[in-house]
């Protein structure tokens, strides 16, 4: 790619972001992230119609997260190279085609390309945003900014599944992906008219040299190597759990519908609301602390959804938990490793969501595999062990970690 000019991520059009601004990210990056979940409630109607068997019908999600990871790598860190309104409109466009085509999928192998193509195109465009509404922020309310853009992302995926859920049971899986597509050029108006523009500098970079820096960051940055490997674990814990969970829920004795199974999505939009306040929390100097007890939230989970073939209370209290914990590991993670580099966003929020890929990834084929083997207790003891890795990892690390750039007299008036 010829060098073109670079985004100064620094810049703002002005000293704060509107309310309203801050909640527009939110629902665009909901809208964008819930495509790349919409197959999780979905995964048995998916395996009946393509003849997937249900220990292998975990690849159509790990398909999805190649396709993240992909975006990682190649397409994020455009956005630190290119304009990033005009990057969005393309990536909405693409998106669009990409859905109708999972729609109209005919062979196992025509579906697994678009779920691809749909977790490439949904990751871009939800990173994309998060690292755009990074950049335009101030720095002062950098970690608020992030915090609710970065919930509007979990409660997407939450959501997702109960919108997905309703629509198959109404009109099959098919339309799931029919009115998502509609919804995205309706996106694509709203986000066209509405996306603040940016300042630009004169430096200019190669795509080439653009991309190698990303290596440079995951070898030098220590900051990112440690909250990449947290929120690898946590999300390798949150894709055991949600991958699996349509499997018992499908079977007897419960038999439910798609559309109940996915209402169970409602319930971790408490936990993400109640965790949006972390990024205000890492803003003053208490990121570490909000891991620790979001870490243990985590683990605690797990003893509440084992309990799931005796009470569906359960089941409520362990989704909470798990995403209460979470979303606040994840706002954390992203305000810390924001502060480390301001030029560099696009291939911050790349290379850090490179580990969420492989979490999600080795969890969701891992997740049915395990539950084939070993049923509903199995996913639960896997899940309750990855949570305690990432919770010991993470007071192994605490003496590894670089001074956070913060003022910690800003820490006493949180």
């Amino acid at each position: 790619m010829a060098e073109s000019q670079v985004i100064d991520q620094s810049a703002t059009i002005s000293p704060f972001l509107s309310k309203g601004l801050v909640l527009l990210f939110a629902v665009a990056c909901a809208l964008s992230v819930a495509n790349v979940y919409y197959a999780q409630p979905l995964l048995d109607a998916l395996a009946a119609d393509f003849g997937f068997s249900q220990a292998s019908i975990g690849i159509v999600i790990t398909a999805t997260q190649i396709g993240c990871a992909l975006a990682l790598l190649f397409v994020v860190p455009l956005g630190d190279l290119m304009n990033r309104r005009l990057l969005t409109m393309a990536q909405l466009c693409l998106l669009c085609a990409a859905l109708i085509a999972v729609g109209m999928a005919s062979s196992p192998a025509v579906l697994l390309l678009g779920m691809l193509s749909v977790g490439l195109l949904g990751t871009a465009m939800t990173q994309g945003l998060i690292a755009y509404a990074a950049s335009a922020a101030a720095p002062a309310e950098r970690g608020r900014v992030v915090g609710v853009a970065q919930g509007g992302v979990v409660i997407g995926l939450l959501l997702a599944r109960t919108m997905a859920g309703w629509v198959a049971d109404l009109s099959g899986w098919r339309a799931v992906y029919f009115v998502s597509a509609a919804m995205a050029l309706l996106m694509l108006v709203v986000l066209s008219r509405m996306l603040p523009a940016q300042a630009q500098q004169t430096e200019r970079i190669s795509y080439l040299k653009l991309s190698g820096s990303m290596f440079t960051m995951l070898a030098n940055e220590r900051m990112l190597q440690i909250r990449g490997v947290i929120a690898m674990l946590m999300f390798a814990a949150f894709s055991i759990f949600w991958t699996a969970l349509v499997l018992p829920l499908s079977a007897p004795p419960y038999s439910f519908s798609h559309t109940l199974i996915g209402s169970f999505g409602l319930v971790g939009v408490l936990g993400a609301l109640a965790a949006a306040r972390a990024g205000h929390w890492a803003d003053h100097g208490h990121g570490q602390r909000t891991t620790g007890v979001a870490l243990m939230l985590l683990l605690l989970s797990w003893l509440a959804l084992a309990i799931m073939p005796y009470s569906l209370w359960a089941l409520v209290l362990g989704i909470v938990l798990l995403d209460l914990g979470g979303q606040a590991i994840h706002v954390t993670n992203q305000s810390m490793i924001f502060k480390t580099q301001a030029a560099a966003h696009s291939r911050l929020v790349a290379c850090y969501m490179i580990f969420y890929t492989v979490g999600s990834g080795l969890g969701a084929i891992a997740s049915t595999a395990l539950y084939a083997a070993a049923g509903w207790s199995g996913v639960c003891l896997l899940g309750a062990g990855v949570s305690l890795l990432a919770l010991v990892f993470w007071g192994l690390s605490l003496r590894h970690m670089p001074q956070a750039p913060v003022d910690e007299s800003e820490s006493s008036s949180a």
